[in-house]
């Protein structure tokens, strides 16, 4: 810290060039804050709480694997017969979930980011309801983000509005309610040994973090992101995305470093990815011999894109050097479910096992990878298929029949009634649980899905679809029973379709709750085109709130 007053000095000194030097070096002063505010010890072991010698005589209920990838986009793994770049890169492990279990034709988020994602499927429940409505994200970081984009190519502009700053809520203490009940509190209630594993972002003060909220053990980072190895480590390879604001501001503020229950920050062991799964591997292990709820999230492939040598250099034939390395991080987190699928099989736990997979939101426009979401149309921050669609995954060997094709909508609200229904536990009845669980027969008539963040919300009814924005003010409607990629927008043709799925919308929100913290941000997404493409007349895009 006092290195940092001393250069502070001396750019006083430096007049005109100090205040250039300052305006240029600026961004890194969060991390540097952040560090000395929470130092980041060495690495230490963790030793996870060891379950009986014995498994308990009688039955017991299954275990319950919940792995959540982050913004892997419906096209990256190779089951729906992408796997980055046409196949390029296989993921057999994720796709043995499906194979070996049951799949869904249509895989929905519950949000088009990661944190309300989150919060639904801890909670089954829209998190609109409880005013989880927007990403958390520091003011600082938002307003940083904002400036750091000046375009000058006719595009809309970032906005960022100061005015809602007055009277915000702390960064930390933006998260899901005490009040709510997750499932990781539902499950210990019924004999569970619960944890967590990865990326949080659901609140980072103490009645907050995963301990508050029902996880007997806790690993991870509390806040959005984490870098998976310092960057300048031997056998990484970085790809840094110089079009994206955010992905400047990541590389000098993101911590290498994770938290055990709660204490302090630590350096992990290796690329972050392969640590966690050995921590999941030693998890399972640990706890063999009773019930348990692991909830492991990765971070992977969201950003800042970091990969092993060895799996980047796997993949010679992708030629470009962004992709490349997103696609080894691909291959590396379809290796580490593998180990974590082979650990089940291994310690005889395989057939009482319920797995679920899936994503928190669709592929990210930011990477400047066009087809993560192919052949649907949009990305990560909008509500078109692309930002929506997720791989959704089960697999129960004791239950579940092998191969079984489903058509959906499964979604992220089910995960909780799916994970109560295996366990043979009720749901809450003292609030409205918006999920079903997808072990259950498949209703006779599909239903009504809503999203919302700020004035950007959908609707599902049947295989109809809405859409409606305030920046740009417009609507859009589809029929996915014979448009699934939203080609054809029959807005202007269908008034009164319009109006009908307008008015459920409007019914949908005056369930839910005033948002606890607003929107700091909103920025223009294209819907066609990731953010590295030239801004081009005509090309569609709506704003995201943030």
């Amino acid at each position: 810290m006092r290195r940092l007053w001393i250069g502070l000095a001396l750019l006083v000194v430096l007049g005109a060039a100090g205040y250039a030097m300052f305006e240029h070096y600026k961004i890194y002063l969060p991390g540097i804050i952040a560090r000395w505010r929470d130092p980041i010890a060495a690495n230490h072991p963790v030793v996870w709480s060891q379950g009986p010698k014995v498994p308990p005589a009688g039955e017991r209920p299954p275990n319950i694997v919940l792995i959540l990838a982050d913004d892997l986009g419906h096209n990256d793994i190779s089951f729906y017969g992408g796997g980055v770049a046409h196949g390029a890169v296989p993921t057999p492990a994720i796709d043995s979930i499906a194979r070996e279990g049951a799949s869904f034709a249509i895989g929905y988020a519950a949000n088009a980011t990661c944190s309300p994602s989150r919060a639904a499927i801890l909670t089954g429940r829209y998190p609109t309801r409880f005013g989880f409505e927007f990403t958390a994200v520091p003011v600082g970081f938002a307003r940083a983000v904002s400036r750091g984009e000046r375009p000058a190519d006719g595009r809309p502009p970032v906005l960022f509005h100061e005015e809602r700053t007055k009277g915000l809520i702390d960064y930390p203490q933006m998260g899901v309610p005490p009040s709510e009940r997750t499932l990781a509190e539902l499950l210990k209630g019924a004999g569970y040994h619960t944890m967590q594993i990865g990326k949080w972002h659901l609140g980072e003060a103490k009645q907050l973090q995963p301990r508050a909220q029902g996880f007997d053990e806790a690993l991870g980072f509390l806040a959005g992101g984490g870098m998976y190895a310092p960057e300048d480590t031997p056998g990484i390879v970085n790809a840094k995305l110089p079009w994206d604001p955010i992905d400047r501001y990541l590389w000098p503020n993101l911590p290498y470093a994770v938290q055990w229950n709660g204490g302090q920050r630590f350096a992990p062991k290796g690329h972050l990815t392969d640590y966690f799964t050995d921590q999941a591997v030693a998890a399972i292990k640990a706890n063999r011999n009773r019930p348990f709820f692991l909830y492991l999230a990765y971070n992977a492939p969201h950003t800042p894109l970091q990969a092993t040598r060895a799996d980047y250099d796997a993949l010679a034939q992708i030629k470009d050097p962004v992709q490349r390395v997103y696609g080894a991080m691909i291959r590396q987190l379809d290796r580490g479910i593998g180990r974590v699928l082979s650990t089940l099989k291994e310690q005889g736990l395989d057939d009482d096992t319920l797995v679920i997979f899936t994503s928190d939101n669709g592929g990210a426009w930011y990477t400047g990878i066009p087809d993560s979401n192919a052949p649907f149309r949009g990305y990560k921050a909008t509500y078109f298929e692309g930002g929506l669609r997720v791989p959704f995954f089960l697999r129960w060997p004791g239950r579940i029949t092998p191969g079984t094709r489903l058509p959906g909508p499964a979604h992220h609200l089910d995960i909780f009634a799916t994970a109560a229904a295996a366990a043979g536990v009720a749901v809450p009845g003292d609030r409205p649980i918006d999920g079903t669980s997808l072990l259950a027969p498949a209703p006779a008539s599909p239903r009504t899905l809503f999203w919302r963040s700020g004035e950007t919300k959908a609707v599902r009814a049947g295989d109809w679809k809405l859409q409606i924005a305030a920046r740009p003010n417009k609507a859009w409607l589809y029929d996915l029973a014979h448009d699934p990629t939203e080609r054809r927008n029959l807005a202007s043709a269908d008034p009164a379709r319009v109006a009908a799925l307008r008015a459920l919308i409007a019914a949908h929100d005056r369930e839910q709750g005033k948002p606890l913290w607003p929107a700091l941000v909103e920025a223009p997404v294209r819907i066609d085109v990731p953010l590295n493409a030239p801004w081009r007349p005509g090309q569609e895009y709506v704003y995201w709130s943030n």
